[in-house]
């Protein structure tokens, strides 16, 4: 039977819990205790027909996020290409371990907007993996259906956020049962077109940015600078209308900040009780 699912591979923020440099009392416990450390975001998508996957953003802690996956799966599977949704550090630095420092790969595709892909090409080091053919970059209009597998589908949608590098890619995954949305980033639920609510509303799953739990969660950091929905105005955003179905059951919590309270196990329990999931390394979904 063919089988194609995702993968949790981190569910950090860009540094990761630990945070290099932090001692709040969350990156402290997660140094004590290495079952509460987690990687920066990232997805793996696994063919097992073809023995294949697909990274979802390739960040710094990629060779710990490779070996752990390729562990899981066995013998026998390989790096098939990557997704990129944007130019900040935690979801494209990890390409660097693709050049012919570390594994010296021979043209792995790698996807994104044609603002992501001109970004590499422009910037060294990250051209010399084009200009050695560790990576072939293959631009993807917004929209635009991309086949990865015979049984896997993905496109590209735009979304607001930062933009000092490149723009912000959600990525849409359709399977042959389910649809996946991952979006690690934005900078907020009312600047969407069409709505979030309708967005999630046409996928099984959804994983949502949730940097910080609530607004004042950075004290002495202007919010504007690092815009991102908390998690208490995805509760509200997505929350059961009189006459609606609950879409919260479809929302798997990514891109943590080490100070987001989710890192609490009551805290965590508390709004799991609201029907989401908060992402870990591990967390699977058929597709």
């Amino acid at each position: 039977m063919k089988s194609l699912w995702a993968v949790v591979l981190g569910a950090a923020q860009d540094g990761g819990i630990p945070q290099m440099g932090c001692a709040c009392a969350h990156c402290v416990e997660a140094r004590r205790d290495p079952a509460l450390a987690e990687d920066p975001s990232s997805i793996a998508l696994v063919d097992d027909q073809t023995r294949q996957f697909w990274l979802l953003d390739v960040g710094p802690a990629i060779a710990r996020q490779y070996d752990w996956l390729m562990g899981a799966l066995g013998s026998g599977y390989r790096l098939a290409g990557a997704v990129l949704t944007h130019a900040h550090i935690g979801h494209y630095s990890g390409l660097l371990s693709l050049g012919r420092e570390v594994m010296n790969t021979r043209a792995i595709p790698v996807f994104g907007s044609r603002r992501m892909m001109g970004f590499l090409a422009a910037n060294a080091p990250f051209s010399q993996l084009i200009s050695l053919g560790n990576i072939e970059p293959l631009v993807l209009d917004p929209g635009m259906p991309r086949q990865l597998t015979q049984d896997a589908w993905f496109e590209l949608m735009p979304v607001p956020h930062r933009e000092e590098f490149s723009d912000m890619m959600a990525v849409v995954v359709r399977g042959p049962r389910r649809r996946l949305l991952y979006c690690p980033d934005t900078d907020g639920w009312d600047s969407w077109d069409p709505p979030v609510r309708d967005v999630v509303a046409s996928v099984d799953v959804a994983y949502l940015d949730a940097t910080f739990f609530d607004s004042g969660e950075l004290p002495g950091r202007n919010r504007r600078e690092i815009p991102h929905p908390t998690v208490e105005e995805t509760l509200q955003a997505l929350g059961p209308d009189e006459g609606r179905e609950n879409l919260l059951a479809r929302v798997r919590l990514i891109h943590l900040n080490h100070s987001n309270r989710l890192w609490e196990a009551a805290v965590r329990t508390t709004v799991e009780a609201h029907g989401v999931l908060v992402a870990r390394r591990g967390q699977r979904e058929t597709l």
